[in-house]
């Protein structure tokens, strides 16, 4: 629970307060003094009469009621002394700096478990323990340095982490990002990163509250909290932008598929942030510069102009933004002859705009207007200036700040120069402005932007789909592991998925008699082992009688081989569709291409079931190989809303199954007319067989 007193509290006591300022708990007191914090400031110290000017209680029976403790002592001491501030002196929020506690030990997860106890059963938010603390504009209850720019229209920031709270601090302070609040949970015992997006989202007002949250997480505790507020958020008109760390490592599943052996946590944590539209970014400075564009003015497009006064940088960031599928269109005919006349003989205007290292800030105003008021082919407009040594950089910051001011175009401001021009970026940021020093790194946060999508609706898509159908089948079957071949295809056929016309037998005569029927050529596969590949056990273009007879043989021969499966054989492009279930998450869809090369490659997209056709044009956007899909070379592209319909459908049977723990499609063979499953299994896990 987040408390009014935790917001802003009208006193609040540091319990292990210090006139050391090199200690956690001289450290908060200086910083709430430094911030100009208007409460009643109380401090306890059993050892000192007076703190940095403060005269000190020596023990916490002695304070008068007091809205918000600040706990700075070791983790023994902390739940009595919580119980006597929430008991008796209506004590409402509590931050605990202390760490020892179920981070490190059993006994510590006791105290800790203790000190939950006494705050809920007396009404009181608690931040921590092991934490670095939070602050806002009322008070700086952080032990902690750098304490960046509060305003109110600045960003919010939640942390997992305090350590590493301070470096994106860090990190968002040289380029001048603002910030509205920090909130650093530490091992989230009451509040956590989830509980700080619902408050805010429960009490959003678009008048005043901060529209940017920068988020670093390391532990979803709940991913459906963090989706359900994330996606009001930014349907509220917020931008949410976060980290999540820990994702390399799989778990212990079992690689039994390709989804199996490709599904991990990061996938699941790739869907979610894709369903709740959070740009997801993986490292401290990513972070920090998405919530810096955050910041600006909507980008409205993806044509750049770039004006520069030095070609490297421009050429590099002209070759980052186009990575990224954004534009920097050249700028000819004769506005671009009119403003060349303008600059120095050698500047360059076809885009990069290059005034020269002679450039004038007069020059730079120029070709800053020519961009926002006279080229129609731009939406917005990066200028890279650093010190030659040869400029004034004063005037020159001072022409882009007051061109940030009045153009009606988005500015980027790129100033490398923060050794050699430090106080003059010093000055630029002083003014309320964000600075990316370095352009690639810009460009691949457009990109991050650019390509997150808004967050999903939250209808579930059902035309089509057979619910109750679906029902009848999946609760027919009674044991698990992977289900026979006709009940996959009952399912699919369900869902309202084309599967290529099959036929599976142990018995050589009826599997000829199939094929004569269909015609041929044909494909055969074994029926029984998992890996059919592996064993031998797919026969392609099987063109005679003769031929499948010799083949029928050889596969009921293969060990653990039941029966044959028999399809014609088709040609397509081969794409990949798979599922795996998630504890807590629900089930990840996986798509990308299809056969070796979903292993091999690994060029996947992750989306959280269920999906709507804009979750999954996103994710079939977001492939590498989606020139390929696409068509490239000559070669014909596929149908792609066939494919991203049998994504939503298939999305759409696991919603209402979820008995299914894994499910691979593979391949699925489309052309320009349709796509159609070729071969597919589904592994089914019951929860009465204690076998989830």
């Amino acid at each position: 629970m987040i408390t009014p007193e935790l917001l802003h509290p009208e006193s609040i006591v540091v319990v292990g307060a210090s006139n050391n300022t090199h200690k956690p708990g001289g450290a908060i007191v200086r910083n709430l003094l430094s911030g100009g914090y208007k409460g009643t400031l109380r401090l306890v110290n059993p050892k000192e009469d007076e703190i940095q000017g403060i005269k000190v209680f020596n023990d916490v029976e002695d304070i008068p009621p007091t809205q918000l403790a600040i706990l700075v002592i070791p983790a023994r001491f902390c739940p009595d002394v919580v119980e006597t501030l929430a008991t008796g002196k209506n004590t409402k929020a509590f931050i605990i700096i202390s760490a020892g506690f179920g981070e490190e030990t059993h006994e510590g997860l006791i105290l800790e478990e203790r000190i939950l106890d006494i705050c809920n059963k007396n009404g009181a938010a608690l931040i921590g323990p092991n934490c670095i603390g939070m602050l806002n504009m009322c008070h700086h209850s952080v032990f902690t340095q750098p304490i960046p720019n509060l305003n109110r229209k600045g960003v919010d920031f939640i942390s997992s982490s305090g350590a590493t709270a301070v470096f994106i601090l860090e990190s968002a302070v040289i380029k001048g990002l603002q910030f509205n609040s920090v909130w650093s949970v530490g091992n989230g015992k009451q509040i956590g990163v989830e509980d700080v997006l619902q408050y805010m989202d429960e009490n959003f007002d678009i008048t005043t509250d901060s529209k940017v949250k920068l988020l670093y997480i390391e532990n979803i505790k709940d991913p459906d909290k963090l989706l359900f507020h994330s996606s009001s958020l930014i349907r509220k008109g917020c931008k949410i932008a976060a980290i999540k760390s820990g994702t390399s490592e799989s778990g212990s599943r079992a690689a039994s598929s390709h989804t199996g052996a490709i599904a991990t946590s990061d996938s699941a944590v790739e869907a979610l942030f894709r369903k709740a539209g959070i740009v997801r970014c993986f490292s401290r400075e990513e972070l920090t510069t998405v919530g810096c564009i955050m910041t600006l003015p909507h980008l409205e497009g993806r044509n750049f102009a770039i004006v520069t006064h030095a070609g490297g940088p421009g050429v590099m960031l002209t070759d980052a933004l186009s990575k990224g599928g954004l534009n920097v269109p050249k700028l000819e005919g004769e506005v671009a002859e009119e403003l060349k006349s303008k600059l120095f003989p050698g500047a360059s205007v076809s885009n990069p705009i290059d005034i020269l290292a002679t450039g004038t800030p007069e020059q730079l105003d120029t070709a800053i207007e020519y961009c926002d008021k006279r080229f129609d082919n731009v939406d917005a407009i990066a200028v890279i200036f650093g010190t030659p040594g040869l400029v004034t950089l004063y005037e020159a910051y001072d022409v882009l700040h007051k061109k940030i001011l009045t153009c009606d175009k988005p500015i980027f401001p790129i100033l490398p120069s923060l050794h050699t021009a430090g106080p003059e970026v010093d000055e630029f940021l002083k003014k309320g402005h964000v600075n990316f020093s370095d352009e690639v790194t810009l460009a691949t946060a457009l990109t991050r932007i650019m390509h997150t999508p808004q967050p999903a609706p939250p209808e579930i898509e059902l035309f089509g789909v057979d619910v109750p159908r679906i029902r009848t089948i999946i609760d027919s079957i009674h044991s698990n592991g992977y289900i026979e071949p006709q009940k996959v295809k009952e399912l699919l056929n369900a869902a309202g998925i084309p599967t290529v016309p099959e036929f599976v037998s142990d018995n050589k005569d009826e599997i000829l008699s199939f094929a004569r029927k269909t015609g041929f050529p044909v494909v055969v596969k074994v029926v029984g082992p998992i890996h059919k590949s592996d064993v031998g056990g797919v026969t392609l273009n099987i063109k005679s009688e003769a031929h499948l007879a010799l083949e029928f043989d050889r596969m009921m021969s293969i060990k653990d081989a039941v029966s044959v499966m028999i399809q014609p054989m088709l040609k397509g492009t081969e794409l990949f569709i798979g599922a795996k279930y998630e504890e807590r998450f629900g089930h990840v869809v996986l798509c990308g291409l299809g056969g070796i090369f979903v292993e091999v490659l690994r060029d996947i997209s992750s989306g959280l079931a269920p999906l709507s056709y804009d979750e999954a044009y996103s994710m079939i956007h977001s492939l590498k190989a989606y020139k390929i899909i696409r068509g490239t070379r000559g070669k014909k592209g596929i149908n792609e809303a066939k494919y991203a319909e049998t994504i939503v459908r298939l999305s759409t049977l696991l919603r209402f199954a979820t008995e299914i723990k894994e499910l691979d499609i593979n391949p699925l063979l489309a052309t320009e007319q349709d796509v159609t499953v070729v071969d597919s299994r589904i592994l089914i896990k019951k929860d009465n067989n204690n076998n989830k």
